[in-house]
């Protein structure tokens, strides 16, 4: 039996959509739009302590940048090897569906 890695967020070029789990929203199609979204929502992500905006946004814009600027795509990368390895030494993966 072949185990299918399951994608926490993808990005649908097709449709201009960018899905995180269940959830999804629009993607701007433009390098200028997408560059523009993904600085704002790390700038946003920093304010985190006001209100509205939120820590939460730092994360989505990684993504979004990573998209189009090599050097978030490397962090983001590094990132995601770093978490897998964390959760796996101390046994926080997540249980797989059958």
């Amino acid at each position: 039996m072949v185990s299918q890695k399951t994608k926490l967020y993808s990005i649908d070029k097709e449709n201009g959509r960018l899905h995180i789990g269940s959830f999804s929203m629009p993607f701007p199609q433009s390098k200028i739009g997408r560059v523009s979204v993904g600085s704002g929502f790390v700038v946003g992500g920093c304010l985190g302590f006001l209100p509205i905006l939120g820590f939460w946004m730092l994360p989505l814009g990684l993504v979004i940048l990573s998209h189009d600027i090599g050097a978030a795509r490397k962090f983001r990368r590094k990132t995601g090897v770093k978490l897998a390895r964390f959760r796996r030494r101390h046994g926080l993966l997540t249980p797989k569906a059958h």
